[in-house]
């Protein structure tokens, strides 16, 4: 008993540090697992169903997804680092702190774990907009400046900001009106409240199929298969202008390590199946699947980068 003793308090406190990580690495996850997301419906809330499906089976316990809307950030900041509440949200998410005042700092509350899906967005104008490329709306934009009004989902919303990034990056004033959500502001644009706005695929796509709106271009790189056909805007008039969409999966901060990489291996295995692929695709994104260190670079770019369209274009929230 002596000896048994003696040892135990011999082992250095390193390692025994250590043997309590790799065990709690190894019991995770014990109970069920909650996403919390913004509202339903929505591509977040989308992605956040396939994933709790596809790793429920693999780590053997039930994963929820939770609907709590604007305060999803907040309530997951809050939450104990033990890798059982995650949060699943896009781009606005960690932009949000740049255009209002948040309970959360995106970086310093956050572990990140993986970029999800991304989604480019497609120009499109009201059919009574007599252009039909970039080249021409920027010639009418700057023939009658202040008189185009373009819809957004929201101040400092995803819409808000591409075009911003474009006005600045095109030389025009087009005015900002904002709705309270994608669905009214698809509402508006093809009533003709509004003649231009940058949407999602999935939004965009039966509209245009009916020819109730006008496609110009997609907001990617590349062109994407999202869309055949379409050039980008940065080969349209506007070289170098890109924007995507991302969702993203994060967990509090100073969640295990042990946890963090377990979450990733699993749901990177999930975004690669070819039937899931299909189904984002199908919603209009595509799978990404990244490491940690990869969303966390990618969260401080789009800090530095959209950071200075807000400063430069006044942008706050009311």
């Amino acid at each position: 008993m002596v000896t048994t003793r003696f040892v135990a308090w011999m082992i250095p406190v390193g390692l025994m540090v250590l043997g309590a990580s790799a065990v709690s690495g190894q019991t995770y996850p014990s109970k069920p697992i909650r996403i919390l997301t913004s509202a339903l419906g929505g591509s977040s809330d989308f992605a956040s169903r396939q994933i709790a499906q596809g790793i429920t089976e693999s780590l053997g316990q039930p994963v929820i997804v939770d609907n709590r809307g604007n305060i999803s950030g907040e309530l997951a900041s809050k939450a104990p680092p033990d890798g059982y509440t995650l949060l699943l949200d896009g781009f606005s998410f960690w932009i949000a702190p740049l255009v209002q005042a948040m309970p959360y700092d995106p970086v310093r509350d956050f572990s990140a774990i993986t970029l999800i899906s991304t989604a480019p967005t497609i120009l499109v104008v009201h059919p009574s907009l007599p252009v039909k490329s970039v080249k021409e709306l920027i010639a009418l934009a700057k023939a009658k400046p202040g008189e185009l009004n373009y819809a957004s989902s929201g101040t400092g919303s995803s819409q808000h900001l591409a075009v911003e990034l474009f006005k600045a990056m095109a030389g025009v004033n087009i005015v900002h009106v904002p709705y309270k959500g994608g669905a009214t502001l698809m509402t508006a644009l093809i009533g003709g409240e509004v003649q231009l706005a940058f949407a999602s695929t999935a939004m965009a796509a039966p509209h245009i199929n009916t020819n109730r709106l006008r496609p110009l271009a997609v907001t990617s790189a590349q062109p994407t298969a999202l869309f055949p056909g379409l050039p980008t805007l940065a080969a349209s008039g506007v070289p170098g202008y890109e924007f995507i969409a991302t969702v993203a999966l994060f967990a509090p901060a100073k969640t295990p390590e042990s946890i963090i990489n377990r979450l990733n291996r699993e749901i990177v295995l999930v975004l690669n199946r070819a039937e899931v692929k299909k189904r984002f695709f199908n919603n209009g994104a595509e799978t990404l699947g990244t490491s940690p260190a990869e969303l966390a670079a990618s969260v401080k770019s789009d800090l530095a980068k959209w950071g200075k369209v807000i400063k430069d274009a006044g942008i706050r929230a009311d």
